[in-house]
């Protein structure tokens, strides 16, 4: 009833005139759009628990272990699985990119407030990634194995051990937010932009990783689609609440009427506070989905399979050591990786308010590239995963080979497509020509490296899902410290930007090279016991 009560509203609001529309029915239409758009995803998932899909049941093939799934069917499960995890991908780094862009408005000092500490937020968005690929790996390898039951018992101890960790991760983030800019090197007129962006981050941590954990868990259960379904909802919203709380008061000419929009005027920390609101309604809807609607994984509601007690989210050591096991390596290749990408910044920093600028903005604009190779890798993760664990080594590997290869092919085209499109990129995100020039350098220097450069990310995937964490993340480590950051010292003080560009070049070359190696010798499938 009240989804025919919006669609009637709508109709009712677009009949009339555009041009007769005042501001309140302008707004009256969006909340109708966003309304709409909530209810169509609650729709979605209460047919996804009715009835399986064609990807349950391919799945479902998988875990029983019952025939041989010809080459067709396994490829089908790829691609229904990775076109959801690259529009997920997509949609959360888009958030960032819209957040630079925004703030690429305010002039150079804005944009380099934001670049100087961005690196430090990757550090801990990877510490929350590494915190739930703990957990949700041995969710995909219980649900491979059919032990729903299990996967349930995991996921609540996962909330607690998450919340807990995210919490810890906040306080050293606050602690650390005033000193931040100074750390790094930065000018004094970026220092109050800088620290205030990150004090809205750091409070928000809990929220980022119960999204990372709720997400994967998701995807591992095998449901990639509500999860890039909530993330492109969630870019609405950015752009929404980032229009509002960075910009301040002021009147619109649309369809020649003039239309007054209220503005909080934050400037730098409105992006932060912008991305923080979106992150909570996300939240919200993950964990009503996942908790609620999930026909796998319900802990709650009418699908729960049994009660769920306080007691039951106790963490238990066996869990917890296999958590740990996963997810340590990969906390430390994100802390050792950052730090180095920190080193980066430092390094790119006495090169101008102008590098600083272009070298965050080109981050952003290449990770448009490369994430569609991480929503492959997510899709290997919840393949290999679930293969491994319902003791399918075979089938685990076919599934690394395809996925391998799709990421290449897709990355591939991604890196032409970034060669030629380069200036329109750095120039959607700012209008200063000298940090347009420097990032137009810089991306079609880059380009080049992605196909490897998917090579690693996916293999990567597949490794984890096979739960070979420790000599893949070494592997990261050794090839950033050892060739990136030489190379960077040895060519930013001739080459300036370009320099620090090629050495990651080269570094993501050999990168993939080497993953490319490990997934050919086959002892990843052995590095874990299920």
């Amino acid at each position: 009833m009240f989804y025919l009560f919006l669609c009637s509203l709508n109709r009712y609001l677009t009949s009339s005139n555009l041009l007769s529309l005042d501001k309140y029915k302008l707004k009256l239409r969006f909340i109708c759009f966003c309304a709409r758009l909530i209810v169509n995803l609650h729709n979605i998932e209460m047919e996804a628990t009715k009835q399986m899909s064609k990807t349950d049941v391919l799945l479902e093939k998988v875990r029983s272990g019952s025939g041989v799934m010809s080459g067709y069917e396994q490829l089908s499960l790829t691609v229904r699985l990775a076109i959801p995890a690259m529009l997920a991908q997509i949609s959360h780094i888009l958030m960032e990119y819209i957040d630079a862009s925004m703030v690429g408005r305010l002039g150079a000092e804005g944009a380099a407030s934001i670049g100087l500490i961005a690196t430090t937020t990757w550090l801990f968005w990877g510490l929350c990634s590494s915190i739930a690929t703990g957990f949700s790996v041995q969710v995909a390898h219980k649900i491979g194995a059919s032990k729903p039951k299990d996967a349930r018992s995991i996921l609540r101890q996962a909330f607690t051990t998450a919340m807990a960790m995210s919490l810890t991760l906040c306080v050293v983030a606050v602690a650390v937010s005033g000193r931040l800019p100074i750390w790094l090197g930065g000018d004094e007129s970026l220092h109050a932009g800088a620290s205030g962006y990150f004090l809205v981050f750091a409070l928000t941590i809990p929220m980022f990783e119960m999204t990372f954990m709720m997400s994967a868990m998701l995807r591992c259960s095998g449901n990639v689609k509500l999860p890039s379904m909530i993330n492109m909802l969630l870019c609405v919203l950015d752009v929404v609440f980032n229009f509002l709380f960075i910009f301040p008061s002021a009147d619109y000419n649309v369809l020649g009427m003039s239309i007054h929009v209220y503005g909080a005027g934050l400037g730098v920390v409105g992006a932060a506070v912008g991305t923080a609101v979106a992150e909570v309604i996300g939240c919200v809807l993950l964990f009503y989905h996942l908790c609620y609607r999930s026909r796998t994984m319900s802990l709650f509601g009418k699908l729960k399979q049994e009660v769920s007690t306080l007691r039951m989210f106790r963490p238990t050591s066996r869990v917890l050591k296999k958590a740990f096991r996963l997810g340590l390596p990969i906390a430390c290749e994100r802390m050792v990786m950052c730090g180095a990408q920190i080193c980066t910044t430092m390094i790119v920093a006495p090169l101008g308010m102008f590098a600083i600028a272009a070298n965050a903005f080109g981050v952003n604009a290449e990770s448009l590239c490369y994430m569609p190779g991480y929503g492959i890798a997510d899709a290997a993760t919840t393949l290999v995963g679930q293969s491994v664990g319902a003791k399918r080594s075979d089938l685990a590997k076919r599934f690394a080979y395809m996925t391998v290869g799709i990421g290449m092919a897709v990355m591939t085209i991604m890196g032409i497509m970034m060669y030629v499109a380069a200036p329109v990129m750095m120039s959607i995100m700012t209008p200063v020509n000298e940090i347009i020039d420097l990032g137009v350098s810089a991306l079609r220097i880059e380009a080049f490296a992605e196909p490897l450069f998917a090579a690693s990310i996916v293999c990567y995937g597949a490794f984890v899902g096979a739960g070979d964490t420790l000599i893949p993340s070494s592997m990261n480590l050794g090839s950033i410290w050892i060739f990136r950051i030489t190379l960077a010292i040895v060519l930013a003080p001739t080459m300036g930007l370009n320099g620090v560009w090629l050495a990651m070049c080269i570094e993501l070359c050999l990168r993939g090279l080497l993953f490319l190696l490990r997934l050919k010798s086959g002892r990843w499938l052995k590095a874990f016991k299920v």
